[in-house]
């Protein structure tokens, strides 16, 4: 290995990768901080001021290079703050993190104090802008009315107070801020550390050795622990202990969980882990930096196996506002302001924001967000474990910070013991060690073990332990839940692709989850939240990742879920079905604490010792209360301390499996890198560059980013509607639910609301797009403007801004309108111009017409989300009755009635005015349409008309339903019906000149044709062919997830279903001229036949007949005498539709079959080959039928009503 590698691969393997100082710049002065957004009316000792990176050690390293503006910038994000005495000077203490382009991060650790300012140059410079600020103050009085400047004049003249400044009075204090930089969130130890590094500065007395001793052994001679082990280092005042997991074990999370929980609340913290689940714009608001760390690496550690893959910036400084414009998901979080409101922030999104108030304890969640799986057990099971340890499940509990006293415990004996036996303590300090132990066993400080070992803890060490404890047990929890609900997500991979670099070239068409499969064995309460989280970029990354572990090395947060998958199925043998299993309590919580709580009171590694370097003389003299200025040139890289490191080194060498993970290198990881880089496309680097090119370029990346969104967003919904349109026409399994089809409608309202959010900086109410509408219509009010902001607005759902733009687009998807509708709204280029800033994506011409375009393509297929999911509105139908236009006069002499029937109820029965052919009706929202009664009052023998068919328009979202019927309505005609049942079938949106000619999604199937005389010459073997497609075109609707299934009242009564397919079955072979009279009709065989069962059974005449007198023979009997007294006069055809479908739904069909079959007048009434005489054909066809019995049949009103069975 070269030098420079070495150097690298140790860099990587060390604690921490930098130390920073960052403060004032004497050299520079006083620089007012122009992004902070402050007043200049303020007094210039609360203004901010540039904070710089005084120094850093070392300069860089080459797995994690140093970025010094937005190391400065986190380290201090409001800039210099400047005190007196009379302010408070309490140190404080917050973290950040990194993110690097390989996705990694780095975590940073900054303690803030106030230190004396002894530069003249600043003390002037505030005096100077103090007294320009007090003469400005002086003249806003003189200019005030008296009442507002005597306020105004009190404040301005208190002399000694908060914000007042005097050099001969007052003592000036500068904030200066010590930063650790880690690869792994130490938030304990790091924070140790630079507590007892800021109380040596403090302290009256010298520390034993430089800062620099201190520096530079954490920098160089301090590595991480080994994976399962824990390790101590030392400290300015007491050694410090870390861990980190082993490889079976949940990845490293030492944010203090039970604070977030104590803060949040159970309900709102697994609320805000929803809403990262669904990766909706998470904005965390405190005055609390630490606060703002705390509760987003909270929610990103309980994300495990799943990983956030947008823009995640928990601190965002007041330069970086620009950001809250991001139209893309992202975890972000903003400081609080003194005095400040949640109403004086401008959010340009809020239609898919979940609005995180820290401080006052509340979470405002985006609408119609679905609960987790299982939410009341998960909530209970995790009140239990805070309960355990003594916290509140409500939330609202401030909880102390930790103290940044060092741990001046047991551990100190411990460590100097430990170093006794290891041969590092020389003569002089063996005696010291002597005498301590002597006088720990006089004063009773501690009792002694045999090994010497102290047992007692103090209370911070025991915090620490709970803590970790408490994190782990909560991370568990989550885990197992993940688990219990991806246990068998493995099955529903799809590998399709060769290698890797073919499956990367054809990633956007590839699928690789079978997203239907999996969703259609799960519980049905989990289906509104899983059909969206398999949508999202994290479980897309997170399956990725399964297809490439074909190629490469898998993730290690996969491998480790994956493991323990493996783990749990060799455990469970219940082979408990997904869809039926109940909540199961982690089982792992004690064990997994004991691990950490084993590592954390017996260290399994020590580091050196930090010792005297090679410095100049006079370098390192203490000054109380200031940092020095430290030795850059003992600092800028690690000395040779082989002889200080080789117990750290020999053991590492003992662990070989170290090695495997952390220092592989080559094709795998190579590999890996292809796929990483490819879906990292915004870098947080440049996110956290304030410069006007950057922000530029930022915006133009998101705007190229959300013309990408929508491309992908339109295909793939075209793809799987094309796919269930292909399966509803038989020509394959359909691979969406209904439940799917909403979330990608959801998930396009959310794209247009970001879209519509992008550069907003005037708006109405939450939602962007609704705001844009209102704007629009204000500014059209004396011309034609569209209709359907009109009618949203009156609609009496109560819906909210961001619900009415939702059903905007619902409504304009359904009447292929929202391309159109866009496009007009974007055609106000001076109201665009006021409502947008520069960089909005609405202002970049190509790009927005690109965006329309593949909107423009969603035309092509038929959606019905406007009619589905606002059932509760009131809307306005349209029936025409369409007469055989030779025919049409006779229209003069009925006088018709129409009931509409569709899924969501029906019309009730409307009566069609005479001489008219339509009429138009208000009634609620029938849903799609399914049936159609159609009848006639007048029983007169002229009252009678032949039919071609009625169409019903739905005036509101432009549907027009076709019922075909070709048959005549009147007494003494056809089969002398005066009320006919007709199937609907869906035409595209436009008017009657359409409704012959299909485009988008085919018609569905219609009531059966009139044709009958062709069927007596069919083959049989094809209506059996036919039969066995409608029984079995019945079975799949059963057994296809209820929000997937299409209409049951077709699939029995429509073209190809059961009761026409039954029809031709018993028409074939049918003698026509003997026992009938003209036209032919199964009923009156039926009637006969039940006649001729009757008479024989008074007579006691069933000799030469296999038929026998019982239930089966009775039920038949019984259900056609009563369909045939019916009050309806529904004819011949309607009579034996409502035969067959009582037959099904009561599960006696089956057994009636066979008796029509057996019954003597089969055998005169049906030639020789006759399916009906074929014994074969029937005990197939009645076992066919009894396939059926195992499902409920539930008919529409529509068909049964009448009739009392």
């Amino acid at each position: 290995m070269s030098g420079t590698a070495a150097a690298s691969a140790a860099a990587s393997c060390r604690f921490a990768h930098y130390f920073v100082v960052c403060g004032v710049d004497t050299d520079t002065g006083l620089e007012p901080d122009d992004g902070a957004g402050e007043s200049f009316d303020q007094s210039p000792i609360r203004r901010s001021f540039k904070s710089k990176v005084l120094v850093h050690y070392p300069e860089t390293t080459e797995r994690s290079p140093f970025n010094k503006d937005a190391v400065n910038m986190l380290c201090m994000p409001r800039g210099l703050s400047f005190r007196t005495q009379a302010d408070r000077l309490d140190p404080q203490f917050h973290s950040f993190t990194i993110s690097f382009d390989d996705g990694t991060r780095s975590y940073g650790f900054v303690h803030t104090f106030y230190e004396e300012v002894t530069s003249a140059q600043i003390i002037t410079a505030m005096q100077t802008l103090y007294q320009m600020h007090h003469v400005d103050m002086d003249s806003l009085v003189s200019s005030m009315d008296e009442s507002d400047a005597e306020s105004l004049a009190g404040v301005s003249g208190c002399l000694g107070c908060a914000g007042s400044f005097e050099p001969a009075r007052d003592t000036l204090y500068v904030s200066k801020a010590l930063c650790l930089i880690s690869p792994l969130p130490f938030l304990q130890a790091s924070r140790q550390f630079l507590s007892q590094l800021h109380q040596a500065v403090t302290s009256q007395t010298a520390p034993p050795l430089p800062l620099e001793s201190y520096i530079h052994n954490i920098l160089y001679e301090v590595p991480l622990p080994p994976p399962g082990r824990s390790l101590r280092f030392h400290g300015v005042q007491g050694p410090i202990v870390c861990q980190r997991p082993g490889a079976d074990e949940l990845p490293l999370g030492e944010y203090p969980l039970g604070e977030a929980f104590s803060l949040l609340g159970v309900d709102n913290m697994v609320q805000l882990l929803t809403c990262a689940l669904l990766e909706t714009q998470i904005l965390l608001y405190s005055q609390d930096y630490q606060r703002l760390m705390t509760i987003a690496e909270g929610v990103t550690t309980l994300l495990f196996p799943f990983q956030w893959q947008h823009i995640y910036l928990p601190i965002v400084s007041t330069s970086l506002h620009h950001l809250l414009d991001a139209p893309v998901p992202f975890l972000m979080g903003i400081q609080r302001r003194d005095g400040a409101q949640r109403s004086s922030l401008h959010l340009p999104h809020e239609a898919n924001l979940c609005f995180v108030d820290i401080d006052n304890h509340c979470v405002e969640t985006p609408e119609d967000l679905p609960a987790f799986p299982d939410q009341a057990e998960l909530v209970q099971e995790l009140s239990e474990v805070l309960l355990r340890f003594g916290l509140s499940p409500q939330g609202g509990v401030i909880t102390k910070p930790t103290t940044t006293s060092p741990r001046l415990s047991s551990l100190v004996l411990e460590d100097l013991m430990e170093d006794r036996r290891n041969g590092n303590l020389g003569g002089e300090e063996l005696a010291v060690l002597e005498r301590l132990q002597a006088l720990a066993q006089r004063c009773g400080g501690g009792k002694m073990s045999d090994s010497g070992k102290t047992l007692g803890l103090f209370e911070e060490e025991e915090e620490e332990l709970k803590s970790a404890k408490l994190n782990i047990q909560i991370r568990e929890v989550f885990a197992g839940r993940f688990a219990a609900m991806f246990g068998r997500y493995e099955e529903f991979v799809i590998h399709s692709a060769l290698d890797l670099d073919s499956w990367l070239s054809n990633r956007e068409g590839t699928l690789n989850f079978d997203k239907g499969s999996f969703l259609s064995v799960q519980p049905v309460t989990h289906l509104r939240f899983l059909s969206r989280f398999l949508e999202t970029s994290m479980f897309s990354f997170f399956v990725d990742g399964k297809v490439i572990s074909h190629w490469a090395d898998r993730e290690p947060q996969q491998q480790l879920f994956d493991n323990r998958l493996e783990r749990e199925r060799l455990y469970d043998t219940d082979g408990v079905d997904s869809r039926n299993c109940s909540y199961r309590k982690c089982t792992t919580l004690f064990e997994s604490a004991q691990a950490i709580e084993h590592r954390l009171l017996k260290a399994d590694h020590t580091a050196i010792h930090p010792h005297l370097l090679d410095m100049r003389i006079g370098q390192g003299r203490h000054q109380p209360g200031y940092f020095p200025k430290l030795q850059a040139d003992v600092l800028a890289q690690g000395q040779n301390t082989n002889r200080w490191s080789g117990r750290v080194t020999a053991s590492r060498r003992t662990d070989p499996k170290r090695l495997t993970a952390a220092d592989q290198s080559g094709v795998d990881n190579e590999q890996r890198q292809k796929h990483t880089f490819a879906r990292k496309n915004l870098r947080q680097a440049k996110l956290l560059d304030p410069s006007p090119e950057a922000v530029t370029q930022t915006h133009r990346e998101f705007v190229d980013g959300l013309l990408s969104e929508c491309r992908l967003k339109t295909k793939r919904m075209l793809m799987e509607r094309m796919g269930k349109e292909s399966a509803e026409l038989g020509q394959g399994e359909a691979n969406i639910t209904g439940l799917q089809e909403n979330t990608l409608i959801h998930s396009l309202c959310d794209l247009l609301e970001r879209t519509w959010g992008h550069g907003l900086q005037l708006k109405q109410g939450k939602s962007a797009l609704w705001s844009h509408l209102l704007h629009y219509q204000a500014e059209q009010e004396k011309t034609e403007t569209p209709t359907e902001p009109q009618f949203i607005q009156t609609m009496s759902e109560g819906l909210s801004d961001v619900g009415q733009a939702r059903a905007w687009i619902h409504l304009a998807l359904e009447k292929k309108m929202l391309s159109q509708h866009l496009k007009e709204l974007l055609t106000n280029q001076e109201l665009l111009r006021q409502l947008y800033k520069p960089h909005a994506f609405l202002l970049f011409e190509e790009e927005r017409e690109q965006f329309l375009f593949h909107l423009l393509s969603l035309n092509t297929v038929d959606y019905l989300c406007f009619t589905h999911v606002f059932t509760s509105i009131s809307i306005q139908y349209r029936v025409a009755i369409i007469p055989m236009k030779k025919l049409s006069i006779a229209m003069a002499t009925v006088n018709p009635w129409v009931c509409v029937s569709g899924e969501l109820g029906d019309s009730g029965v409307r009566q069609i005015p005479k001489n008219t052919q339509e009429i138009f009706f208000q009634c609620k929202n029938l849903g799609r349409l399914s049936t159609l009664q159609l009848g006639q009052e007048n029983s007169g023998l002229l009252a009678k008309c032949l039919i071609d068919s009625v169409m019903v328009y739905n005036e509101i979202t432009g549907h027009t339903y076709k019922f075909p019927c070709g048959r005549w309505l009147g007494k003494g005609v056809g089969d002398g019906s005066l009320e006919r049942v007709l199937i609907g079938q869906l035409v595209s949106p436009g008017g009657e000149e359409d409704a012959g000619r299909w485009t988008g999604t085919p018609p569905e199937l219609a009531s059966p044709s009139q044709a009958v005389r062709a069927v007596l010459g069919s083959l049989g073997s094809r209506i059996q062919e036919d039969m066995r497609e409608a029984a079995n075109n019945l079975v799949k609707y059963f057994h296809k997830h209820e929000q997937e299934r299409g209409n049951l009242t077709v699939l029995l009564c429509g073209e190809g279903g059961l009761v026409p397919s039954l029809e031709k079955f018993l028409l074939h072979g049918l003698k026509t001229n003997r026992l009938f009279q003209r036209n032919v009709f199964v009923w009156d065989f039926v009637e006969k036949a039940v006649a001729s069962m009757e008479t024989d059974d008074q007579m006691g005449d069933l000799h030469g007949s296999t038929l026998t007198k019982g239930p089966p023979c009775d039920s038949l009997c019984h259900y056609v005498n009563a369909i045939n007294v019916s009050p309806r006069n529904i004819g011949k055809e309607g009579k034996f539709q409502l035969f067959v479908c009582l037959g099904i739904r009561d599960q006696l069909l089956f057994q009636w079959l066979p008796l029509l079959a057996e019954c003597p007048l089969t055998a005169r009434t049906y030639e020789e080959g006759a399916l009906l005489r074929d014994r074969a054909a029937v005990h197939s066809l009645s076992r066919m039928l009894h396939t059926l019995n195992e499902f409920t049949i539930i008919l529409e009103t529509a068909l049964v009503k009448g009739v009392d069975l």
